[in-house]
């Protein structure tokens, strides 16, 4: 077993899955990957079962049903916990992110981050192909984000990450409420209120090509009323290790 295991979840994504397994196996170092389908009726979960036969370090939990993107990264987790990982990444499966930035967020933790996103906006804005409505949206989002909670990230929504190990044993995923993108900036804000150490390395965000898009308005609205609702709750949180 390897130290560093991606967390790849799924739904629909049968254009995709077989070629990004490919290219993560493809890296000069070494990562596991597991694979989290919520019962994905394209076929997605099939294509990742024959895949194991030639590659043993590719994992598969398969889940009965859409249960959002928070509770899959949620299970992944507690899954990596239970094994010897110490670094431990989030990562879409539709190439938005560079499989190759793996090395650079790896390298991140190595040299003293606790958690390292892989962030589109540290450096400018540096999204690919997504209409400027969306840039605009995820931007300001950020914004508003930073403007709520005090947190210092540019790219409070980004779903690019990689842990430390000690960074999940001490969050109690329990207390983790939002399930879809707000999950992204609920785990940042409580990574930050422990007092780790999260840094942002600037990558370049690419928009899906194949597959379809998960975001949607409920999504959105979860995230922006949900960061009053967890700034609030944290003034009633003890945070200490």
């Amino acid at each position: 077993m390897f130290d560093s295991l991606v967390i790849i979840p799924t739904y629909n994504e049968k254009e995709n899955i077989e070629k990004i397994i490919r290219k993560v196996f493809s890296l000069d170092y070494t990562f596991e990957l597991l694979i989290i389908d919520d019962g994905s009726p394209d076929g997605t979960a099939t294509i990742v079962k024959e895949l194991q036969e030639e590659f043993p370090a590719l994992h598969l939990e398969e889940r009965a049903g859409k249960l959002g993107l928070g509770t899959a990264y949620i299970h992944g987790f507690k899954w990596a916990l239970e094994r010897e990982y110490e670094y431990i990444f989030e990562m879409d499966a539709d190439f938005s992110h560079n499989p190759k930035d793996l090395l650079k967020l790896r390298d991140a933790c190595v040299n003293g981050a606790d958690l390292a996103i892989g962030s589109r906006y540290v450096k400018g804005v540096n999204v690919v192909n997504w209409p400027m409505g969306r840039v605009l949206m995820s931007y300001f989002a950020s914004m508003y984000v930073r403007f709520i909670t005090g947190i210092k990230i540019q790219d409070a929504t980004a779903g690019f990450k990689c842990y430390r190990r000690k960074v999940l044993e001490t969050i109690p995923m329990d207390k983790i409420k939002f399930v879809g993108y707000a999950f992204q900036i609920e785990m940042k804000f409580t990574a930050i209120k422990y007092g780790f150490n999260v840094v942002e390395v600037p990558i370049i965000f690419t928009d899906r090509t194949e597959g379809t898009s998960k975001m949607s308005t409920r999504i959105f609205r979860e995230a922006f009323l949900g960061v009053i609702q967890m700034k609030i709750n944290s003034w009633f949180r003890n945070y200490k290790r």
